[in-house]
């Protein structure tokens, strides 16, 4: 079963919309990096899930995307594909995961992550 184990808020200010989240919710916000800046929403004593907010790119300059943990990201995108999403960006390889980001087929943006 995919889990949704994180989120991230695209904007074109994403250092105004860090200072928001930080002031109004108390998130932790940790230093830019490539301009993505991870949250944490919780505590040891209250877990949260965590994300990130990031300069959103031109195909998704604004909005939020879950994140979904699969056990294979090529398996999870065709069944995908076969239900009617489409592929944003297609399988990326970072250090300890691969992500990739989905439209589903009502228009939502979801993205997709395998920890390697």
């Amino acid at each position: 079963m995919g889990r949704v184990i994180g989120f991230e808020l695209s904007s074109q200010e994403p250092e105004k919309a860090a200072a928001f989240y930080a002031s109004v919710f108390g998130w932790q916000v940790a230093e830019p990096h490539w301009d993505y800046w991870a949250v944490t929403t919780g505590s040891p004593e209250k877990p949260g899930i965590d994300g990130g907010i990031g300069k959103g790119p031109s195909d998704f300059p604004h909005g939020i995307r879950i994140q979904i943990e699969v056990d294979s990201i090529d398996d999870a995108i065709a069944k995908a594909k076969d239900n009617g999403a489409m592929v944003v960006r297609d399988k990326m390889e970072f250090d300890d995961f691969y992500l990739a980001f989905l439209v589903d087929p009502v228009g939502l943006g979801i993205g997709l992550i395998e920890k390697k």
